[in-house]
């Protein structure tokens, strides 16, 4: 069997077992491999999986647990899938997506930054304008997170000011 199926049956083993985390580790063999529409499933077969998982954890009335790797892997492709929708222009769509997302965790730090993430697509703030004014993305590769963890003093004026219903 060639590098390819190989690679074909370890994705539809880990589709088969909703394994998510699996997935993400095959990400560079499938950028490596296949062409743009076969990466383009590939994603979207993930984003699948993690809004099936998503209605499960609404449907039992818990909260993903950021030291579950299923559930981890899952809330890192709801958070690009919101992020896509936010770099689109997309801004109400994001705000809905940042805003569940930021209640859908056991992880503070990440609920934290995702109101903040809500607070500035609902503010119409672009994304571009968001990673240059809100966004410190030195404090975030330091913290090493896979979401944008990091912020200036701006970001916190903004979440004051909503706090305060400025």
């Amino acid at each position: 069997m060639d590098k390819i199926e190989e690679l074909k049956t370890e994705i539809l083993k880990a589709q088969q077992e909703s394994d998510i985390a699996a997935l993400y580790v095959l990400e560079a063999e499938v950028h490596e491999l296949f062409d743009e529409e076969t990466i383009s499933g590939f994603y979207a077969n993930i984003l699948d999986l993690a809004l099936e998982k998503l209605t499960n954890t609404l449907e039992s009335h818990r909260k993903l647990d950021m030291s579950n790797l299923q559930d981890f892997a899952t809330t890192r492709a709801l958070y690009e899938y919101a992020m896509e929708h936010y770099s689109a222009g997309q801004l109400k769509d994001a705000a809905a997506l940042l805003e569940v997302l930021s209640g859908m965790t056991n992880d503070d730090n990440f609920s934290w930054a995702l109101k903040l993430h809500y607070l500035a697509a609902t503010e119409g703030i672009s994304l571009e304008e968001f990673m240059e004014k809100l966004a410190d993305m030195k404090m975030t590769q330091t913290k090493g997170t896979f979401y944008i963890s990091g912020f200036s003093k701006e970001a916190q004026i903004l979440l004051d000011n909503a706090q305060q219903g400025v």
